[in-house]
């Protein structure tokens, strides 16, 4: 087996700290800010990693990087709810037990991997990239910044609430009933979910009474015993902590939102949600928005009924729609399956470019920071040579707070480079095992 070669150039990118980005300005471009309507011949000034200044007539800072846009399309940094990059191939499922909840996927995270850089090609800047589908239970999913190759602090977004994966349907199913355990079936699940949630009931309310106890000075208390599972679940109850769910049919997707309201659950995402145009407006009346894939279905039973027609229905139901990706490289296309949004509904094009920005960024309660070009905004930016739903448009830049993380120009010359007999590249090999990694796991 050949050993890994890792570059000193990787290692110190890794251990160094980010010097402060250059302020950057994008002038003479064709700017869709999905919230505040189109700007033709616009500027977008970012300064300390904000959006400073949008317009036609906008002031270019002193010492500021202009890059000439005249001609492009700029829009904000795509944003992708579930996804299942940036980890190892195996490091997605944790198949142990059908619970999982001490699990967090922040501690798997590899921040040089493959998969990063793929994703920034398709103009994505951030993503929820996730445990996967065979526990009822999964892990608490994690939100990063594509910097590529950075330290994990300048990746993860911390300042914002956290989710839990959950999952129903097959997969749990298909996971443990091979092996002789609960859950085999539906109602399996249901017991599963309910059992672990009763029990965290019970270990907050221990918990609160010690505190109680602690507060009014009563003495000689010893705490109850820390449950690493069940304090994620504590987290869950007391709304610290949120969920996005793996659900395909509309009767699970009725019957989750019941046991969300039952134990006071904050559901923010129903993932795949197949079926979620039969009952969007239930998924409407609990503001839980749809996460999935735009024309997905026939490759399991419970896909059988997915319809790429459904998206009018939703939309005018009121159900906040993302497109996102569950894969490790689909991150690449997310704007033409925006487009096939499009293709398939009587549904205005804003409304398309929507569900992988504004709306997207609202399933991650990061909507005030990332999910359109405004003043105050992190400055976020993807730069096509087209306009976005375009069938023939590319990614010139992808542009995370000021900094320039994927250019076609400097990819596409690295790469000319590389293939040419006596020349070096400026772009990383991968080391063994990567490509594999890149290729992820099946986590539908």
């Amino acid at each position: 087996m050949k050993k890994p070669i890792v570059s000193l150039l990787g290692i110190l990118a890794l251990l160094a700290p980010c010097a402060a980005a250059q302020d950057l300005v994008l002038k003479g471009g064709t700017i869709l800010t999905i919230t505040q309507g189109t700007i033709e011949n616009g500027t977008v000034v970012i300064q300390k990693g904000k959006i400073t200044a949008v317009g036609r007539d906008v002031a270019i800072p002193l010492g500021a990087r202009v890059v000439d846009i005249t001609g492009k399309f700029i829009m904000p940094g795509i944003v992708d709810s579930h996804a299942h990059i940036a980890f190892s191939g195996d490091d997605t499922n944790e198949m142990t037990d059908p619970v999982t909840s001490h699990i967090w996927m922040k501690d798997a995270l590899v921040p040089d991997h493959e998969t990063i850089r793929t994703t920034l090609a398709g103009g994505v800047t951030t993503v929820k990239t996730m445990h996967g589908s065979a526990n009822v239970i999964g892990g608490v999913n994690v939100v990063i910044k594509l910097k590529y190759a950075r330290p994990l602090s300048e990746l993860i977004v911390a300042d914002i609430r956290p989710q839990l994966k959950m999952a129903l349907g097959e997969n749990p199913k298909r996971v443990y009933g091979q092996k002789g355990r609960t859950p085999s079936t539906r109602m399996g699940n249901a017991y599963v979910a309910r059992k672990a949630f009763q029990d965290a009931r019970d270990y907050k309310a221990k918990w609160d009474k010690y505190e109680q106890d602690k507060a009014a000075g009563k003495k000689d208390l010893a705490p109850p015993e820390r449950d690493p599972k069940l304090e994620t679940l504590k987290m869950v109850l007391e709304k610290k902590m949120s969920i996005d769910c793996h659900i395909y049919r509309a009767d699970e997707i009725v019957w989750f939102l019941g046991f969300c309201q039952e134990f006071g659950l904050d559901l923010k995402q129903i993932s795949h949600c197949v079926d979620g145009y039969k009952v969007a407006d239930l998924m409407a009346a609990q503001n839980v928005s749809f996460g999935g894939w735009t024309d997905w279905w026939g490759f399991k039973e419970e896909s059988y009924d997915g319809c790429p027609f459904g998206f009018k229905i939703m939309l005018d139901a009121g159900v906040n729609i993302a497109i996102n990706t569950d894969s490790a490289d689909e991150g690449r296309y997310m704007y033409l399956n925006a487009a096939k949004v499009l293709k398939y509904n009587d549904i205005p094009e804003l409304e398309c470019l929507k569900m992988i920005t504004i709306n997207a960024a609202k399933t991650l309660e990061m909507e005030s920071r990332i999910g359109s070009i405004e003043t105050g905004k992190d400055g976020d930016i993807a730069v096509f040579d087209k306009h976005p739903l375009d069938s023939t448009t590319k990614v010139l830049m992808t542009i995370i707070e000021g900094e320039v993380f994927f250019d076609y120009a400097k990819e596409t010359k690295a790469d000319s480079a590389a293939q040419t007999p006596g020349m070096g590249s400026s772009v990383a090999t991968p080391p063994d095992g990567a490509a594999a990694r890149a290729k992820g796991v099946c986590h539908e």
